[in-house]
């Protein structure tokens, strides 16, 4: 199968390099198996992260359409609208970001630092809404307002997921197919699955490229039921930008994310901690603290289809652990 297509589509070179793969020896000791890690936390913009692959595609788009206002929501300390507005900022281009209190806190914390700080540094614009109901339709009122005062703003959705941006995460599998060629056989790939993009892109390539290795997806905000519309929904018109078929089941476990989105918990918050103790890497305690928390349970519980090394996608956000201390 072939991912041709893919370099069709006009993208910035803001990523400079793959990103690396690592075995994580110590921790596979620790769990008795061996276990890899993509370092999609070391991207070279504002502190890292998985946005920044997703970026490459949607700011190429709004430089080609002529925007010079990235607009974008997500939670206060939303790592998207971190990247989001460090892309601006590279380009040049002003950020305007809705965020969100998703979890209800007066935490000063929470409020004023980690991501959120990041944002006052970047100079991102920022408007408080009581809550994201509507994404979509909140920043088409917000573009047509900005256009108003005579600005030319482009949409980045929530996540930057859309099939666009998702385009970063089909480059990312061809990294990782490249990066574990006659080298290692995963038996599964782990991510956490929120907005769906990182997701559904790596579902589409790692379809096509490493078909034998199951992609997991541990949910962050929504049980399976309401996930899965939203992954395949990405999923398939992604596909159809590629001329692809994808019909690989879509797996996903929901029993890590509980009470909230971007509340932590108490299985997360130990996986944070044992990845910095054994391996001195940083995860955070809204995506990756829980998707790790999935691996770790995962293999306790037998879940994975086979036997053999797991890949752990680490798509970034660090800052946050500044943003919940010391409630963490």
């Amino acid at each position: 199968m072939s991912l041709h297509l893919l370099h069709q589509f006009p993208r910035l070179e803001l990523l400079g390099a793959p990103t690396p793969l690592e075995h994580l020896p110590r921790l596979s000791d620790y769990l008795g198996r061996d276990i890899f890690i993509k370092r999609d936390d070391v991207t070279p913009v504002a502190l890292g992260g998985n946005k920044l692959r997703k970026l490459e595609f949607l700011a190429a788009d709004a430089l080609r359409q002529g925007a010079d206002v990235l607009l974008t929501a997500g939670a206060i300390q939303s790592n998207h609208v971190r990247q989001t507005a460090a892309v601006a900022a590279k380009l040049g281009l002003k950020c305007v970001a809705l965020l969100e209190n998703p979890i209800a806190t007066t935490a000063p914390n929470y409020l004023h630092n980690g991501n959120r700080l990041l944002l006052d540094l970047m100079d991102a614009e920022v408007i408080m809404v009581e809550a994201l109901h509507n994404p979509l339709a909140q920043l088409e009122e917000q573009a047509t307002r900005l256009e108003a005062q005579g600005f030319r703003p482009y949409i980045v959705p929530v996540g930057g997921s859309n099939a666009l941006g998702a385009l970063g995460y089909v480059e990312c599998a061809q990294e990782i197919a490249h990066q574990s060629e006659g080298v290692v056989d995963f038996a599964a790939v782990v991510v956490a699955s929120g907005s769906a993009g990182t997701h559904a892109g790596l579902a589409v390539g790692l379809e096509q490229l490493l078909p034998e290795s199951e992609l997991v997806g541990v949910t962050v905000s929504r049980k399976v039921a309401d996930q899965l519309p939203v992954v395949e929904r990405i999923r398939q018109q992604l596909a159809e930008k590629l001329e692809l078929q994808a019909r690989a089941p879509v797996t996903l476990w929901d029993d890590y994310f509980a009470p909230r989105y971007g509340e932590p918990n108490e299985e997360g918050m130990e996986a944070v901690k044992l990845l910095a103790r054994l391996e001195g890497i940083m995860l955070d305690p809204v995506y990756t603290g829980k998707a790790m928390a999935g691996l770790i349970d995962g293999i306790s519980q037998q879940r994975f289809r086979r036997e053999g090394p797991l890949l752990f996608i680490h798509t970034g956000g660090a800052p946050a652990l500044f943003a919940y201390h010391p409630s963490v």
